[in-house]
C-alpha cells in the first residue's frame, strides 16, 4: 500500500513538471556589459537546483572532515569501555569458576580501564557502579585467598566510591558490599563485626532474606539468643525455611534461650518472650518444666507449663514420640511434689481411659503415692513395673515399691524390689 502511494505521488510530480517545463516560454537576460546572456527558465531553474545541491554536498563533506577527531576520540573511549566491561565479564566468570586469581587480575584491570575514561568528552554514566563492582570481586577473590589487607583495601575503596553518590544504583553497590563485609565477618567466625556491618545497613535493606540470614547467624555465635529468636521469626515471614526447619530453628533457638536462664525469673521471663505457638510445642513445654524444678521453681507453674502437652497425650496417642513421652512422664513427676484435684483427676480419668498404658500406670501411682494412698499406689506401680519400656523409669518404680514396702514394716519385700532396682541401674 505504502509504495502504491509513493507510485502515484511520483507519478503526479512527474506530470506537474513536464506541464509546467513543456509549455515554459518564459526567459531570464542576464546583461554583463559589454556582453547579454539569455537562459531559458527551466536551465536557470536547473543551474540553481544544482548549484544548492553540490554547496550542500561540499559543505556536509567539510563537517565530516571536521568531525573526524571528534569521532576518533569517540570510538577510542567506546574502545576503553568495551575493555572495562570485558573485563568486568572475565572477573565475574572467574570467580563463579573459582579461578580467584584470574578474577582479581581482571577486576584491577576493569577498574585501570574506567579509570582511563575519566575526564573524557563522554564520561561513563554508570562509572560509580563499575568501579564498586569490580573492587568488590577483587575483595572476594582476597577472601578466598586469604589476603585480607587487600580484601579490606578494596572493600573500603568500593565503599568509598558509593559514599558520596546518592543515586539508587550507587546505593545498591554500597548495600551490597556492606553486606558481603558481614558475610566475610561471620566466615571469620567476628559475630560483632558482622552485626557492626549489618547495622550500618539502611531499614529496608536490613530486613531482605540475606541480612537477616546473616543476622541470625551471628546473633547465635554471639549468644544474642533472643535476637536470634527474632531473626528467625522474621525469615519465617519471608517464608525463607521450610516448615519443618523452621519448626527445628525456633525450637532450637527457645531451648537455648531457656537453658541460658540462671534462676526462675529469668525463666518465667524467657518464657514469657515466646510465642503462643511456641509456648504450645511439647517439647519447649517439657524442657521448660524440667528446668524450672531443676532451678527450684514452683511445681504448680510447671503443671500449667505442661498442660498443653499433657493434653496431646492423653487425645492424641502416639502423637507424641516416644522420648518425648518418656520426658513429659518424667517431668510432671517433678512437680507433682503437691498434687492438686484437678490434676490428680485428670491423671486418674488418663489412666481409666487407657489402663493398659504403663505410663500412665506409672504417673497415677506416683500421683498416688505423693497423696499417701498406699495400696492404690503399689497396686499400679507393679503393674507399670512389668510393662515400662523405660529402664530408669522401670528402676525408679522399683525404688518407689521399696519405700512403700518399707513403710508396711514388709523388710523382705523391700530388699526384693531394692534388688530389682539395682539391677536395672547397672
Amino acid at each position: 500500500m505504502r509504495a502504491a502511494l509513493w507510485f502515484i505521488g511520483l507519478f503526479g510530480i512527474a506530470v506537474a513538471v513536464a506541464l509546467f517545463a513543456g509549455n515554459n516560454q518564459g526567459t531570464i537576460t542576464v546583461f554583463w556589459p559589454p556582453y547579454r546572456i539569455d537562459l531559458s527558465l527551466n536551465m536557470v531553474l536547473l543551474i540553481l537546483f544544482g548549484g544548492f545541491t553540490v554547496v550542500h554536498l561540499a559543505l556536509r563533506a567539510l563537517a565530516a572532515l571536521l568531525d573526524l577527531p571528534v569521532q576518533a576520540g569517540r570510538w577510542r573511549n567506546q574502545q576503553k569501555e568495551r575493555h572495562m566491561h570485558v573485563a568486568l565479564l572475565d572477573g565475574l566468570s572467574h570467580l563463579t569458576a573459582g579461578r580467584y586469581i584470574r578474577a582479581r587480575k581482571a577486576a584491577e584491570t576493569a577498574i585501570v580501564h574506567e579509570k582511563a575514561l575519566v575526564g573524557t568528552a563522554e564520561p561513563l554514566a554508570h562509572a560509580v557502579q563499575v568501579r564498586a563492582l569490580a573492587h568488590l570481586i577483587a575483595a572476594e577473590s582476597a577472601h578466598a585467598l586469604q589476603d585480607r589487607p587487600a580484601r579490606d583495601r578494596h572493600l573500603q575503596q568500593a565503599l568509598e566510591q558509593t559514599a558520596a553518590n546518592p543515586s539508587a544504583p550507587a546505593q545498591e553497590a554500597r548495600e551490597g558490599a556492606q553486606l558481603r563485609a558481614a558475610s566475610w565477618a561471620m566466615q571469620d567466625r567476628d559475630a560483632l563485626a558482622a552485626l557492626g556491618w549489618l547495622e550500618q545497613l539502611p531499614q529496608g535493606a536490613a530486613r531482605r532474606t540475606a541480612a537477616l540470614r546473616t543476622r541470625l547467624r551471628a546473633s547465635r555465635l554471639a549468644g544474642q539468643t533472643q535476637a536470634a529468636l527474632d531473626t528467625a521469626r522474621l525469615l519465617i515471614k519471608h517464608r525463607a525455611f521450610s516448615a519443618t526447619a523452621a519448626h527445628s530453628i525456633v525450637r532450637g533457638l527457645a531451648i537455648e534461650l531457656i537453658n541460658q536462664a540462671h534462676d526462675t525469673g529469668q525463666l518465667l521471663k524467657a518464657w514469657q518472650s515466646l510465642d503462643a505457638s511456641d509456648r504450645a510445642m511439647p517439647e519447649l513445654a517439657v524442657h521448660a518444666a524440667e528446668r524450672l524444678h531443676h532451678l527450684g521453681g514452683d511445681a504448680v507453674q510447671a503443671r500449667a507449663w505442661l498442660l498443653p502437652a499433657w493434653e496431646t497425650l492423653v487425645n492424641q496417642p502416639g502423637s507424641l514420640a516416644d522420648a518425648l513421652e518418656i520426658k513429659l512422664v518424667r517431668a510432671l513427676e517433678g512437680s507433682l511434689i503437691d498434687v492438686d484435684p484437678p490434676w490428680l483427676a485428670r491423671i486418674e480419668s488418663a489412666q481409666q481411659n487407657n489402663p493398659r498404658d504403663p505410663l500412665l500406670q506409672y504417673l497415677a501411682g506416683i500421683a498416688c503415692l505423693r497423696l499417701q494412698l498406699w495400696g492404690k499406689a503399689q497396686k499400679l506401680l507393679e503393674q507399670a513395673s512389668k510393662q515400662l519400656p523405660h529402664e530408669a523409669l522401670r528402676c525408679r518404680a522399683w525404688r518407689a515399691l521399696a519405700d512403700l514396702a518399707e513403710q508396711r514394716g514388709d523388710m523382705e519385700a523391700s530388699a526384693r524390689a531394692w534388688r530389682r532396682a539395682a539391677e536395672l541401674s547397672d
